[in-house]
């Protein structure tokens, strides 16, 4: 049950807190931590498998099974709860872990055990995560959303260079043992612990869920507005991230200036999940969802026309990590403005899926761009349009009046 909140007072804090520091945990442990991170474990796996770059690249991109099981982790989310999806692929997510760290011995299994870890990671990801947040919140939903997110912005800046120490020290296995301990020893306990009751098990309503899944949403043209606005902007945002590097040092700039540019992209990309929750909660939301989306956008104007100059090239870099990071917020803030929460992890898993190809086609495209062309200019310029696009669309879609804010009982 949920209590009517009056006007003007701040009771979403009172349990809120919780389930936001325990989603933020969940957040900083989970899937996500090993995406960051799993670059470190390249060069010595490539190693001992003698896998080539292109090949190591193909493992990676296994990842997209996480495409194939977000909308049926957003699924079983509705019905079973937060708890019971969380905790399952908790532990599949730390048993991979294990498997990866003792008994991997080829490309072949080390590519397996990656497509399952993708596959179930939904389950540690925003598809899960986030669904307890929109229940809970409507006042500082934005914010809350945002303080999610920082949760891995944490932990990545943390963890690596302690996993540096042990990949040296003790070899790459030991590190996929020391992410699984940290997810099943220090995440999966804290989050259980932290998550009130009412929360962890909050569900779609029994009638509903002896209903069937409802896929009358992919019929509306609201839900295409916002999958294909989620689908641009992440060719876009994933193309640069995918070529940061690269692309900074074909401006002319030396190595340590793009390792200075992904660490400011990674600090632009934590203020955009603060200050995106925030202005989500403090103003029209299309408007400052738009808002969120061009200004950014100038960080690739800005790589066009930079010339070589350092400080454009770390702004452009800040920029585009800000809306890197404030996209997971607008999307879980629109999704259950618009949707609801019944069926708010199976809508949201399905957008999430597509995101996944706009991962992927913006690696390729960015690419394939400079390969092609000998400069990353013409993508570049693509980002620029795909996100006036992107903008366009999230005006369009059409929000009901805010929900009365309310608290689990």
């Amino acid at each position: 049950m949920a209590d009517v909140i009056p006007a003007g007072t701040d009771r979403e804090w009172q349990t809120g807190w919780r389930i936001v520091l325990a989603c933020s945990v969940a957040n900083g442990t989970g899937i996500s931590l090993l995406f960051y991170t799993f670059s470190m474990f390249l060069l010595p796996m490539s190693a001992e498998f003698g896998m080539t770059r292109g090949e190591t690249g193909l493992i990676q991109a296994l990842t997209v099974t996480a495409a194939l099981g977000a909308p049926l982790i957003g699924r079983l989310t509705d019905i079973l709860g937060f708890r019971t999806v969380y905790i399952a692929c908790a532990l599949v997510l730390g048993l991979t872990g294990i498997v990866q760290g003792t008994l991997v011995n080829s490309a072949v299994l080390l590519g397996v055990t990656v497509a399952v870890a993708a596959f179930f990671g939904s389950g540690n990801s925003s598809i899960t995560l986030t669904k307890p947040i929109n229940v809970h919140f409507r006042r500082y939903r934005g914010r809350a959303l945002g303080l999610v997110g920082i949760g891995v912005s944490i932990t990545a800046v943390l963890v690596p260079p302690l996993l540096n120490e042990i990949i040296t020290g003790h070899g790459w296995r030991a590190g996929f043992l020391t992410l699984s301990g940290l997810g099943l020893l220090v995440g999966l306990p804290l989050v259980l612990f932290l998550m009130p009751r009412e929360a962890a098990l909050a569900r779609m309503p029994r009638e509903v869920a002896q209903q069937g899944a409802d896929w009358s949403f992919l019929r509306q043209g609201q839900f295409w507005l916002l999958a294909l606005a989620n689908l641009v902007i992440g060719i876009a945002t994933s193309g640069a991230i995918s070529q940061m590097s690269p692309m900074i040092q074909e401006e002319g700039l030396s190595a340590a200036t793009a390792a200075l540019a992904i660490s400011t992209f990674a600090a632009g990309q934590f203020a955009g999940k603060l200050v995106g929750g925030w202005l989500l909660d403090k103003f029209e939301p299309r408007l400052a969802a738009a808002l969120l989306i061009v200004v950014p956008a100038c960080g690739f104007a800005f790589l066009l026309a930079g010339n070589g100059a350092m400080w454009l090239a770390l702004l452009a870099a800040g920029l585009i990590g800000f809306l890197q990071g404030a996209d997971i917020d607008i999307f879980a803030y629109f999704t259950a403005r618009r949707f609801g929460h019944h069926h708010y992890g199976t809508i949201f898993g399905a957008i999430h899926s597509l995101g996944w190809f706009g991962t992927i086609i913006g690696i390729l495209m960015f690419s394939r761009s400079f390969d092609q062309l000998g400069s990353y200019a013409a993508a570049q310029g693509f980002a620029l349009v795909l996100l006036a696009l992107g903008a366009a669309m999230i005006l369009a879609i059409k929000l009901p009046p805010p929900e009365p804010r309310s608290v689990s009982a």
